[in-house]
């Protein structure tokens, strides 16, 4: 018992040690003392660049101090690239950049904030020519799936994006798709206020998968620079026509209560009991989930989703339609995807230890979860997205 309470208290040390240089790395705070824990947990949610001009003052040991740089200038040498190839993009027709750039711009050190994917919608009309236009300049297509398409050249990776809003309701998502489209100007920026809605619903769209500290610093930065109070009853106006004002307050106000966000009365109502259940669930989750085991994470997201014979049914039949090889040859066994997804996860399940003890600990932690993603009114699987298809916004 007494180790257990010695490992919880070197646990929550650690936790806000890592608070402390978010701190420090985005508002000047006091700086913290840092180990080799603090680091890999910050490479979890990519946010490792952020203290970059700050290492000297961590009370790092000299090897660590030593690492970290290095991982930092390689972060800040991809952002450059990334800007590069950014500007030169062979695309003729308007697009818009979403994400990125357009989110680190917000960042008293824009560098410092690690890149991923280049995002970019265009108008519907223009979307096929885009994608020629980027195959003719060298970019390969890796991947097509309803929502986007994938490319890449020298690294670098491009979401060529049909369809952007990830939520419940086809008049949701065709209102902020048509808002980012209706924006498409030569500086192929977004106005702030569509901006946050991007980056709102950036954070919505990964949370059930899982969210990272990077997407929430984001949004963040946005409401420091964009909404104090006075112009919060603008942006409601908006927020609210894509039903995510409650994640908007939540997610603020444990800015506030974790990493120095400076206070807000537009959120001061968020209740902090759900800010503290995010939080806890972003520092377990990393970026894109990648702290959490695949086994676990996939026995989760399969009670989570298949919440209703309807929601269960789907998610087997889409996840069969991925992973059967022989239903990608041969059409006529399409439908019967979901029994051969339904034995894939049976099997998986029950080959490991203590598999029984596990499914209902899985099965407990997927209820809490799906609690707190309807406390948040975030979107659910089970719940069926939208898709863009023939034109249209159809619920899956």
């Amino acid at each position: 018992m007494q180790g257990f309470l010695k490992e919880e208290e070197i646990l929550e040390n650690n936790k806000q040690i890592l608070f402390t240089i978010v701190k420090r790395s985005l508002w000047g705070n006091a700086a913290g003392i840092a180990n080799e824990e603090i680091y890999s947990e910050m490479r979890h949610h990519a946010i490792a660049a952020l203290p970059a001009f700050c290492l000297s003052s961590l009370g790092l040991p000299p090897e660590l101090e030593k690492e970290w740089k290095k991982y930092t200038l390689q972060q800040i040498s991809f952002y450059t690239q990334s800007c590069y190839e950014q500007s030169k993009l062979p695309i003729s027709v308007p697009y818009v950049i979403l994400k990125g750039t357009s989110a680190a711009k917000y960042y008293p050190h824009p560098e410092c904030r690690t890149m991923g994917d280049i995002d970019i919608m265009t108008r519907r009309e223009d979307f096929d020519t885009a994608c020629k236009q980027l195959v003719g300049g060298g970019y390969r297509i890796n991947n097509d799936i309803y929502k986007e398409i994938s490319l890449s050249k020298n690294n670098i990776h491009i979401d060529l994006h049909r369809q952007f809003a990830s939520l419940n309701n086809p008049d949701y998502v065709k209102f902020l798709d048509d808002l980012i489209i209706e924006n498409i100007n030569p500086s192929h920026a977004l106005p702030d206020p569509v901006n946050g809605l991007v980056l709102l619903n950036h954070i919505n769209q990964h949370l059930e998968g899982g969210l990272g500290l990077r997407q929430i610093i984001d949004w963040m930065m946005f409401v420091n620079q964009c909404l104090p109070d006075e112009k919060w009853p603008e942006f409601y106006e908006l927020v609210k026509k894509i039903h995510l004002e409650k994640l908007a307050a939540v997610c603020t106000r444990m800015c506030e209560i974790y990493l120095g966000l400076p206070h807000r009365e537009w959120c001061a109502d968020a209740d902090t009991a759900l800010c503290e259940q995010l939080m806890d669930y972003v520092l377990a989750c990393g970026n894109f989930g990648n702290k959490k085991k695949s086994d676990t994470d996939i026995s989760e997201n399969v009670f989570t989703h298949a919440r209703t014979p309807k929601s269960a049914f789907r998610l087997l039949q889409r996840q069969g339609l991925v992973n059967w090889k022989a239903a990608k040859k041969h059409k006529p066994l399409r439908p019967f995807a979901w029994i051969y997804q339904l034995f894939r996860y049976a099997s998986k399940g029950l080959k490991r230890d203590h598999a029984i003890s596990k499914v209902m600990a899985e099965y407990a932690s997927s209820r809490e979860k799906a609690a707190l993603l309807d406390a948040l009114g975030a979107n659910i699987l089970a719940k069926g997205l939208v898709t863009y298809k023939d034109g249209k916004y159809v619920k899956d």
